[in-house]
């Protein structure tokens, strides 16, 4: 068990120390101003001239001194106690002020090599800040030591819970905007403390810092009296410890003060927990820090209070340019700072701003923990063939795709006892979407309360279940991001609430595969589930199977997206999903009973294929082009679509029926659009240019016409999917209110094939009768038909 973080108040800083403090804190605020404003006189060696500032500001200067003087503090505690740390900057624009520190400490210059540590490199460093062709203003991919984007607010938290789960030794700090408080996920993660397990998880320091005010309005938490916010946080389960003030001597002696006795209570929990054995649950600090909004920028412009208010939001002086007064108060505001004092000569930060600066990865720009990918080992996934369903013939026999991967998940979850370095995440429906064999590896994470009647409650499980999907979003996020691996199990419906937050993370991906020294990390895993055709007691309000199209928006060399249609290809596409690097995949699958059509070999090279013919299950001799493809991509639309083709095998036997299969949607695509693309000849080739296709798909049937309405065979291609029909009802009625069964597709064949309107019109009279049939049915019996409940293959 590693050791936890040494106890290190024996003294307070002396007069000198804080000094030195001082000094790296203002040089830290100079380069926080001087990117948003400066193209040129970094180091104000000549008067400030028009020429030298930007022609467009952009940029936040108001949360920036408060970042400065967290960063200028967790550098002295990392230094003294030889602590492995790591920091979520959670104010959305708090980019001038981490890119100011890394590039004080050395970290950006080892990662972009031009930005030297002196005049021409702080030069570059403010020119390219919010400047084309430069960095964002947010705390982005770009920044070292970053795991978390800040322009969404809400999600530090849960990244930093994530980061500190099974890193056992590490200290996540995570600085909290008080206008990113007033967020519902950011509210929801003060719940994390009940999942962190102090023997093998690492400490989470939450830093409050009220400021006063978001872009124009005061916040919440900074106007609430300090006894109503102190009860708050108290309730949330934290211990308080407040640091407050405008005076920088006094607050920069009362942060060091606050720190030293935060991580003084983290080590004696965590020494509890480790060395003690006590289980009661810890009661973690949080420091509350109050200063003002601009912070020593200017206090008052053309009139109006700047300093301490929401105008210092952005950028305090706008129109420096154009306005000598303005270009006057700039170049006073910067030289407030004394750079000559802070730098020398050449531009090189002096001994005093960095004495307090660690060394090497103890740097908060330089943690391994923030570049993920260099941590990351191998995800032990078993072989498939211990789990696989047999399949001697198909559609013959069913099993619960869920079911089946919840035994694969399980050996995973045994396979990394030792390394604890994979995690479930869900919220609440690990068993009731038939994962639950997981619990045989590893029990729930909990740290609260237990009763007699709780199951599989651990305090050092791994399996985390919390009705929150941002909390679960979040959590999966940091972990992945810190160098681990897990996966996130959802119902389809509800996994909307997190699509904000899968675009943010998809942005970070594509960026980071940019940037050359960001290491691939493993991939985010989505299975969703209890899925829209078989919602039977929920309803209508759990029938929503868009997550898809929204994530098909995205970045190509990202995203991807996977509709198996039995267990053998749910296996398959799970073992290729957990080995996989810098990708979203969401993979849809079903967990009620389902039938079985392809064995493992036959799966492995479907799902290879990503798209392709079943030819057991068409009608075509090999000697003509086929008269109808019937395509299909869902566990419940393959379904009806092999039922269809049995129907026109039974009643229209010279028919050439094509029956095709997509697990991989972006294999619709054309492959200049999607790195799994098919192009124009594959595609025609599988499709046809001019034979009507009958597609069943398993969501909105427009995305389908959205992937493939640039293919030449496009005007031939009728899609059937849900297209918001849906009730509390039997699973093939489900299917019949949105025009997807059986019944409807052999219509739509007889409708489409040229010639077979007036051939087959009995046969369409017959599929029409059988469907008024099961209307009836239903509202007699409350089941499905039997024809089509006892339905198999080969019936």
């Amino acid at each position: 068990m590693p050791e936890a973080p040494r106890q290190d108040s024996r003294t307070a800083p002396t007069d000198e120390e804080l000094r030195r403090l001082d000094t790296h804190w203002r040089a830290a605020n100079y380069l926080a101003a001087g990117q948003i404003y400066l193209l040129a006189n970094p180091l104000l060696t000549e008067p400030l001239r028009p020429e030298h500032i930007k022609p467009r500001l952009l940029g936040h200067w108001g949360t920036s001194p408060g970042l400065n003087l967290v960063y200028t503090h967790l550098n002295r505690v990392i230094k003294n106690r030889g602590l492995d740390a790591l920091c979520v900057w959670g104010p959305g624009h708090g980019g001038p002020s981490v890119l100011a520190n890394s590039w004080l400490e050395g970290s950006y210059t080892e990662k972009y090599p031009d930005a030297t540590r002196d005049a021409p490199g702080m030069e570059l460093l403010m020119r390219q800040f919010s400047f084309p062709g430069g960095v964002p203003s947010h705390v982005a991919p770009e920044v070292p030591g970053s795991i978390h984007e800040g322009g969404e607010l809400g999600y530090s938290l849960a990244h930093a819970y994530g980061a500190a789960l099974d890193n056992p030794g590490l200290l996540v700090a995570c600085v909290i905007g008080d206008g990113e408080a007033e967020t519902g996920p950011l509210a929801g993660s003060w719940h994390a403390n009940k999942f962190l397990d102090p023997v093998h998880d690492g400490a989470v320091l939450p830093i409050l810092h009220l400021n006063g005010y978001k872009i124009a309005n005061p916040t919440v938490l900074s106007r609430i009296p300090e006894t109503e916010l102190d009860a708050l946080l108290r309730g949330y389960g934290h211990e308080p410890i407040h640091v407050s003030g405008d005076d920088p001597a006094a607050v920069h002696r009362a942060m060091a003060h606050a720190l030293d006795t935060a991580l003084d209570r983290i080590a004696e929990a965590q020494r509890a927990a480790r060395d003690q054995g006590v289980a009661e649950r810890p009661r973690w600090p949080v420091i509350v820090l109050r200063t003002p909004k601009g912070w020593t920028g200017p206090a008052e412009v053309d009139g109006e209070p700047v300093e301490g208010t929401w105008r210092s939001h952005q950028v305090p002086l706008s129109g420096v340019r154009d306005n000598p007064e303005h270009l006057r108060q700039l170049e006073a505001w910067l030289r407030s700072y004394r750079p000559e004092e802070l730098f020398d000569a050449q531009g090189r930060p002096v001994a005093d701003v960095l004495d307090c600066v660690p060394e090497g990865t103890g740097r908060l720009g330089a943690t391994p923990h923030a570049n993920g990918g260099l941590l990351l080992r191998d995800l032990p996934v078993p072989s498939l063939d211990d789990f696989a369903v047999p399949v001697d013939k198909p559609g013959t026999t069913t099993h619960e795709p869920t079911r089946v991967l919840g035994d694969l998940l399980a050996q995973v979850m045994r396979d990394t006892t030792d390394r604890r370095d994979f995690r479930l995440v869900g919220p609440d429906e690990t068993a009731s979407n038939r994962l639950q064999a997981v619990f045989e590896a590893s029990g729930k994470t909990w740290q609260a309360g237990t009763l007699p009647v709780d199951e599989h409650l651990d305090r050092h499980g791994r399996v985390m279940e919390v009705l929150s999907e941002h909390l679960c979003q979040g959590w999966l996020e940091g972990y992945l991001l810190t160098g681990r691996h897990g996966l996130f199990s959802c119902y389809e419906a509800f996994v909307h609430i997190v699509d904000s937050m899968v675009n943010q993370h998809i942005k970070w991906l594509r960026t980071s595969r940019r940037l050359p020294w960001r290491a691939p990390i493993a991939s985010l895993n989505y299975l969703l589930t209890s899925h829209v055709w078989r919602q039977d007691h929920n309803g209508f309000s759990h029938q929503d199977p868009g997550f898809v199209d929204h994530i098909l928006n995205k970045s190509p060399e990202v995203v991807r997206v996977y509709l198996p249609p039995d267990a053998n290809t749910l296996l398959s596409v799970a073992d290729h999903a957990l080995r996989s690097r810098d990708y979203v995949n969401v993979v849809v699958a079903g967990k009620q009973p389902c039938f079985d059509w392809l064995s493992l070999d036959e799966a492995r090279v479907h799902c290879a294929r990503g798209a392709g013919t079943w030819e057991w299950a068409g009608s075509e001799d090999g000697s003509r082009e086929p008269d109808v493809v019937l395509a299909c991509a869902g566990d419940v639309p393959t379904q009806e679509v092999l039922a269809a083709a049995h129907l026109l095998r039974r009643h229209l036997p010279d028919l050439a029926v094509r029956v095709v299969n997509v697990v991989d949607l972006a294999r619709l695509l054309p492959r200049e659009e999607h790195p799994h693309g098919m192009s124009d000849f594959e595609y025609d080739g599988l499709f046809t240019t001019d034979k009507p296709v009958i597609f069943a798909y398993h969501g909105y049937p427009w995305l389908i016409h959205r992937l493939a309405y640039r293919r030449a065979g496009h005007p031939h291609l009728h899609v059937r999917g849900y297209k918001e029909s849906g009730t509390t009802t039997t699973p093939f009625d489900m299917v019949v209110r949105n025009d997807l069964d059986r019944y409807r597709l052999v219509m739509d064949v007889i409708d489409r094939v040229p010639g077979l309107a007036v051939r087959a019109t009995a046969v369409r009279q017959r599929m029409a009768d059988a469907r008024t049939r099961h209307h009836a049915w239903i509202r007699e019996h409350g089941t499905d038909l039997p024809e089509v409940a006892e339905w198999t293959w080969n019936a």
